[in-house]
């Protein structure tokens, strides 16, 4: 995928500084702690998704051109319980997203472009989440996409848990556009994705809650809930992203209480955070918003983010120059 300024920035400051999560409600849902991801093999974790049919399990995935493989982790111990081998769909090029519709399939969202919006094609590939937590190979339905406005670079795919329509949210530095597939995906041709609205974002996840009310993205340095409205977004509210070294993915736990934030790099953390509303919950629930989730812009979108990367930058230079100073005294 492609990198840039404003994220070296936030790993280089996420290297010096730990920010801690935001608690979650203690509520017993499955991985509403947070969790590391333990398997050495999982160095590009960019897209996270609870199981359906295995509670306290969590599906994710490296990207780029890792291969066609998907890792069931036990959000209990973080180590991988079973490694799916998608067949019938050729090489992989960018797999950035992962989600789950109601029938309980999982959908992969082939959707990176490395060249920067340029490829004419992107692929999302579907499949029955196994009922059986093990090594296997399943064989998936293979589906092209294309964007009516043209090509796009995305990480972000959302299937809505009510509808089962697919939605995917593009990634720009000065915000992304919210794009509707077909009612319903096609094999026997190109499913082209239309823009319905604009997301004030540099986003690179997106999910929905389970109800189908909510839809949460994150970006590098933060994050917005959205009221879904059946596709026409209302800001609900700014989300408590922590500071990660290359934030790349969101997942709502099953019960919709907690919002969980993952990372690229080796053993890299899960991390909980509140759901702006308390996630369907009443305040007497202990859901109540993340400070700063007011429902107002607030110092949303893309210049938060850049302001977040130039307080960070600031930091990391000064660690950096104090270091050598001391070193050069040495």
């Amino acid at each position: 995928m492609r990198r840039s300024l404003a994220f070296l920035f936030g790993a280089l400051l996420a290297g010096v500084l730990a920010a801690p999560a935001v608690a979650a409600d203690a509520d017993g849902s499955e991985g509403a702690d947070g969790f590391t991801i333990k398997d050495p093999r999982i160095t590009e974790s960019s897209g996270l998704v609870a199981s359906r049919a295995h509670p306290g399990v969590y599906w994710t995935h490296n990207d780029s051109d890792d291969g066609a493989f998907l890792y069931a982790v036990d959000s209990r111990t973080g180590e991988t319980v079973a490694t799916v081998t998608m067949s019938g769909v050729g090489a992989p090029r960018d797999v950035e997203a992962i989600s789950i519709g109601p029938d309980g399939n999982l959908y992969v969202g082939d959707i990176g472009d490395n060249l920067g919006g340029t490829w004419d094609h992107v692929w999302i590939y579907e499949l029955p989440e196994p009922k059986q937590l093990k090594d296997q190979t399943i064989r998936a339905t293979q589906y092209d996409v294309k964007y009516a406005d043209g090509a796009r670079d995305a990480e972000a795919l959302m299937v809505h848990p009510k509808t089962g329509r697919v939605y995917i949210a593009s990634k720009n530095e000065d915000g992304g556009g919210l794009y509707e597939g077909p009612a319903q995906l096609s094999t026997s041709g190109t499913n082209t994705f239309k823009r319905i609205d604009d997301i004030d974002l540099w986003v690179t996840d997106g999910a929905f809650s389970p109800d189908g009310k909510q839809l949460a993205v994150r970006g590098y340095f933060g994050g917005i809930a959205y009221e879904w409205n059946g596709g026409k977004l209302k800001k609900q509210g700014r989300l408590s992203v922590p500071l990660q070294g290359q934030g790349e993915s969101v997942t709502y736990t099953p019960d919709g209480s907690t919002l969980l934030y993952g990372s690229e790099g080796g053993e890299s953390s899960v991390e909980a955070g509140n759901v702006p509303g308390g996630g369907g919950k009443s305040p007497s629930e202990g859901g109540g918003s993340a400070a700063g989730d007011d429902g107002g812009d607030g110092g949303d979108g893309p210049n938060a983010d850049f302001k977040m990367g130039a307080i960070a930058l600031a930091v990391a230079l000064a660690v950096v120059f104090g270091l050598k100073r001391l070193l050069r005294r040495g």
